[in-house]
């Protein structure tokens, strides 16, 4: 129920509850009233319950009526039954507050809160977002200052209590503690500083002495290879300031030799091994041979080389090796959205380097969502007009209805779109380092973007007086009663796949795609159509469907037009020469049957399976699509999304519907070769000992392995507002999901715990020693986990995660201290944090007793 608390009243006059309001009234009304969510409990057997609280510390009343204010929450929230104040869902995650006739105001100093059940736990301070705003009828929105930051504590009561951090009464996950921090630690030692590649190669032999690379070596190059060479002579120069001269191999050399050769040659005695991408690298005091099996076996070859490079003494060193290495997969992907939030071009190019560094060959870009449409795509202007700009619009002529914490100004966090300037920029960066950019155009369902924009086209060439050119590419049928809402809460995100003007759509987007691709001087092979997580119950009531049903034979009702929409997608990429890829659930009529492949012309027909949740039963599709003839990216939920927080604690950011927690260790012990052997937790924490007895039902075996193409990480970004929270979301799990795409470990066939331990600690030595210095060097951000720590005989002892990063601790948050050995703290609360750089971790606390 809606509580009213009253506070001292301010000493200074106030306006009226009956007075109209101006907009510096409203603006001086948002900016000193506290706007505040508190989580009560997600346990209560009579409901989960949050509060939405209103402290009016402003001189301004809150009028009786014309008012609303407006709040973002991942959840679709209902409020408790009120007589005068109500919450109403909008679209997706937008709700908002209005009075009801009982409402009488809300004076200067009083307080209120209103109950509200979501539809699903809320137990992390990232499930609230920034930004509420208050509308009053006729004046411009304004957002409520305390909720305009980044910092949800600012907005969010302490979650704290376990009723408020547990996601149910059966959830078996704790919030972990400095002390389960530090007993997890105990086993862990820093590294060697050995170099140790990520990737791990398949082959490596250190022999004694070093190779000291000076001015005076030079770059040999195979014809092929020009533009390989060309990348380590920049990378060199960048890195280490060497500047080294690039020639032809024909061309003799006076001095010490870096080659670069793809293809074997009799000139070196390093032979690169069979099979694509594969590369030999021998270095010797005087001569260095990076030897590809093709071009970008030789890239790979470079990365090597540049990643045992280091510095002493000022020198620049590399270690005498000789390696032989190639990849597990064919297909080493990263799935980037940038759909629901934007974050700009720079950090796209810095995550496409990242990438290449560790031998990930593919970047899946989302570039549309229900909440964004990122690419400017020429003839359809208000795609990127209306589709990548989110404001207070309800009638969405100027921009889409604001979503994910955007707020009411284009000034919010999340607009924007790539350019076609930007986007063949991109396309260059990525395939001078050897990946193929993947472009996905979500549809039918995560549509709504392109949804509303094709109806402001529409709205503005019918007033022009173009009713033909109006309709050419409308993805709505304006008479469709259909009732459905998805997953993200939407209810008119599916575009109406019986509209002819929809395949109109789609070849006017893939004709526009390739003509970028031909910019960029490279084939787009590959298009994505998306095609999951489409409403249930989308075109039931569609006249324009209901007349396809009676005209077209083998159509007869809704459940055959998600296969009938894919196989016109289908038709329209192969004709452009295109293989076609999408979300497994958009190729599956339900849980366990798969589209019939045969009705897809296309060469290639690629699954992203991603949907793992065990005890759903759903974890076989990756065998079920690989058998049925679907060549299948293992794109898993559980291990592979990197939009899940890095540990169970509310202030760790993201979703954590496939699994509550997603750490490093977790991606680098992930089994791409025994899909079922992943199956450790089920979602509330219940360990799971035989996965076909949880399910009910014997578990399909794979029959087709040569269709697994490979594995895939994804980052969603729903909660992922900046480019600085999307570098801490990827980073360092990506260097993990590149060492399980490229390097099988000895370990994972024999299933050696400590085999694996040792691995994985060779691998974060790496990370903490080299990798990560790298990163920041080039500006980049990544994720540190909070240090460990424990009191022991009234000493504080410290320790982290990742050996060898500088742990402190602090008294009051403001004067911090390093940790060098066990230390006299005294008694209260010790703040605790970890260093690498200028990269500092969250900052957690411990409560000591004097």
């Amino acid at each position: 129920m809606r509580k009213l608390i009253l506070i001292m009243a301010a000493c200074w006059p106030v306006a009226s509850l009956g007075a109209a309001w101006s907009q510096s009234d409203m603006a001086e009304f948002a900016d000193d009233t506290q706007l505040t969510f508190e989580v009560v409990s997600n346990t209560d057997k009579a409901g989960r319950k949050m509060l939405l609280k209103l402290d009016n510390q402003s001189r301004q009343a809150l009028p009786a009526e014309n008012w609303a204010v407006y709040f973002h929450a991942v959840r679709k929230v209902q409020s408790a039954p009120e007589a005068d104040l109500r919450i109403e869902h909008i679209q997706g995650d937008l709700h908002r507050l209005v009075p009801t006739e009982e409402f009488s105001g809300l004076k200067s100093g009083e307080a209120l809160a209103v109950e509200f059940s979501p539809n699903a736990h809320m137990v992390a301070y990232s499930d609230f977002m920034p930004r509420s705003f208050v509308v009053y009828e006729g004046l411009e929105p304004e957002v409520f200052a305390n909720t305009d930051t980044e910092q949800l504590t600012e907005f969010v009561a302490p979650i704290v209590q376990e009723k408020q951090l547990r996601r149910s009464a059966d959830d078996q996950y704790m919030i972990v503690t400095p002390q389960q921090r530090f007993v997890l630690a105990e086993g862990l030692v820093e590294a060697v500083r050995e170099p140790r590649l990520i990737p791990a190669p398949s082959e490596i032999k250190y022999r004694r002495a070093e190779a000291l690379l000076t001015k005076e070596w030079q770059i040999r190059y195979s014809g092929g290879a020009r533009f390989e060479a060309n990348y380590l002579q920049k990378r060199l120069k960048q890195d280490y300031g060497l500047e080294l001269a690039a020639e032809p191999d024909h061309v003799a050399a006076s001095g010490p030799v870096i080659y670069v050769l793809s293809g074997n040659s009799d000139t070196v005695e390093a032979k690169a091994p069979q099979g694509a991408e594969g590369y030999a690298l021998q270095v010797e005091k005087k001569q260095i041979a990076v030897v590809g099996s093709d071009v970008a076996g030789a890239f790979y070859g470079i990365q090597s080389l540049l990643g045992l490079a280091k510095t002493e003494d000022g020198n620049v060193v590399v270690p005498r090796v000789s390696m032989q290495d190639s990849p597990r997969a064919g297909w080493r992907g990263m799935h980037y959205d940038m759909g629901r939030n934007f974050h700009g071009k720079e950090v796209t190019l810095r995550l496409i380097e990242q990438m290449a560094r560790y031998k990930l060959n593919k970047l899946h870009l989302h570039l549309t969502e229900d909440e964004g449409w990122r690419l400017q795509i020429p003839g359809l202007p208000e795609l990127t007009d209306v589709g990548a700009n989110r404001c207070f619009d309800p009638s969405e002529r100027e921009c889409l209805l604001t979503q994910l914490g955007t707020g009411p100004h284009s000034s919010g966090s999340g607009n924007g779109y790539y350019s076609v300037d930007d986007f063949i920029e991109i396309l260059k960066f990525a395939t001078e380092r050897h990946i193929e950019v993947i472009p996905e155009i979500d549809m039918p369902g995560h549509a709504r973007a392109a949804i509303v924009s094709m109806n402001a086209r529409y709205e503005r060439l019918m007033e022009e007086g173009q009713p033909e050119q109006a309709e050419r590419y409308l993805l709505s049928d304006p008479k469709d009663q259909s009732q459905y809402i998805t997953v993200q809460n939407y209810t008119d995100n599916s575009v109406n796949v019986c509209r002819e003007s929809t395949y109109n759509f789609v070849d006017k987007v893939i004709y526009e795609l390739q003509q970028m691709y031909r910019k960029a001087g490279i084939k787009l092979d590959t298009f994505h159509m998306g095609g999951d997580e489409v409403g249930a119950g989308s075109w039931t009531a569609s006249p324009i469907c209901n007349q396809l049903f009676a005209d077209t034979l083998g159509i007869s009702g809704p459940s055959d037009l998600k296969p009938y929409f894919v196989s016109r997608v289908s038709a329209i990429a192969n004709k452009r020469g295109l293989d076609l890829a999408g979300w497994e659930d958009g190729l599956m009529y339900d849980w366990t049957n798969t589209f019939n492949r045969s009705q897809f012309v296309n060469e290639n027909v690629i699954a992203n399976v991603w949907d793992n949740i065990w005890e759903w039963g759903v974890a076989d599709r990756a065998h079920r699509l690989a058998n049925a003839g679907y060549q299948v990216v293992l794109s898993h939920g559980t291990h592979l999304y990197f939009d899940h927080p890095h540990e169970v604690h509310p202030k760790e950011r993201g979703y954590y519907w496939a699994a509550r927690y997603t750490d490093l260790a977790k991606v680098f012990s992930y089994l791409p070769d025994d899909v079922y052997a992943n199956a450790d937790y089920t979602r509330n924490g219940d360990p799971i000992d035989n996965l076909e007895a949880l399910v009910g039902r014997p578990l399909p075996p794979l029959e087709k392995p040569e269709n697994i193409l490979g594995i895939q990480g994804q980052v969603w970004t729903e909660t992922i507002r900046t480019p600085e929270q999307l570098e801490q979301m990827i980073y360092p799990r990506l260097m993990a999901l590149a060492e399980r795409a490229w390097h099988k470990a000895a370990w994972e066939d024999s299933a050696s715990v400590s085999a694996r331990q040792r691995d994985y600690q060779g691998f974060v030595g790496a990370l903490v020693n080299r990798e990560l210095p790298r990163l920041q060097a080039q500006g980049g951000e990544f994720y540190l986990p909070p240090p460990g720590a424990s009191i022991k005989a009234g000493k504080l002892h410290m320790n982290s995660l990742y050996p060898g990063v500088e742990l402190e601790y602090s008294h009051n948050g403001t004067d911090w201290q390093s940790y060098q050995q066990p230390a006299e703290v005294g008694g209260g609360k010790i703040m605790l944090r970890a260093r690498l750089g200028e990269q500092i971790s969250r900052i957690d606390s411990l409560a000591v007793t004097p």
